[in-house]
């Protein structure tokens, strides 16, 4: 496959990097285009007020274009301008910290991907429910190994393919599972420190209660030690209030 390899935590970020090998030594064609800064939690913005600039990285056996931007950015500007053909795949991550729920929405690694499936090309975002990893070579090649196994050509349009590696290495890691994302949302906790000259400041935390977590849904399975795959689309409207509105105000 030719693959348009983007993340959010920028083009050093080790989980690019464990993918872009694992790609590479499965036989594919790896182009990155990825943030040069980390881009955590950035959700679907696109740079409009500034130019974009790109950067050359060519170390180690990787080669990649940097660019100073989003993630959406790295995606709009590699579709339309830096690549020479359309990929068969835009693929995002490995991601520091798993994408489940609402993060789903936050998350720029999932937004690159989106933006992939916007434009018509089948996509797939990956991520590790760890903030902190430091091997992610196992995950990696997993990746590999699934991509032939999907069906792109039989998805639907306009799809994203969300995956997401339990905390644990990847040979303890329980069999994968397909299910729906979790529908709960954080509790969200602003820690209030001060800075050196007594002003405050505010950090964000917050986790989701586990009793607002359906066994069932991506963020269990997780705790639980399984992979993850949760397929994604983005039609907001809400059909049920559409109707109900229908009845009432038509």
């Amino acid at each position: 496959m030719n693959i348009l390899l983007a993340n959010d935590d920028g083009i050093q970020a080790i989980g690019l990097r464990a993918l872009y090998f694992a790609l590479k030594e499965a036989g594919h064609d790896v182009h990155v285009v990825a943030p040069v800064t980390e881009q955590s939690a950035v959700g679907h913005a696109v740079t409009l007020a500034l130019p974009l600039r790109v950067k050359e990285f060519k170390e180690n056996g990787f080669v990649g274009q940097g660019v100073y931007g989003t993630p959406v950015d790295c995606v709009k500007l590699g579709l339309s301008t830096l690549l020479d053909e359309k990929p068969d795949l835009v693929l995002s991550g490995i991601n520091a910290g798993a994408n489940v729920g609402v993060d789903i929405l936050y998350s720029g690694t999932v937004s690159a991907a989106t933006e992939g499936a916007l434009m018509e090309i089948p996509s797939m975002a990956v991520s590790m429910d760890n903030f902190n990893p430091v091997d992610l070579s196992g995950q990696a090649r997993f990746c590999a190994e699934l991509l032939p196994k999907i069906p792109w050509s039989e998805l639907p349009r306009k799809r994203v393919l969300n995956l997401n590696f339990p905390d644990c290495p990847i040979e303890e890691a329980k069999e994968m599972v397909l299910c729906p994302h979790t529908r709960a949302s954080y509790d969200d906790v602003y820690d209030t420190r001060q800075d050196p000259r007594g002003r405050p400041y505010y950090w964000l935390s917050g986790a989701i209660p586990p009793s607002r977590i359906s066994p069932d849904r991506d963020r269990a399975l997780l705790t639980q030690g399984h992979i993850t795959l949760t397929p994604l689309h983005f039609d907001f409207t809400d059909r049920e209030s559409l109707e109900t509105l229908e009845h009432t105000i038509s």
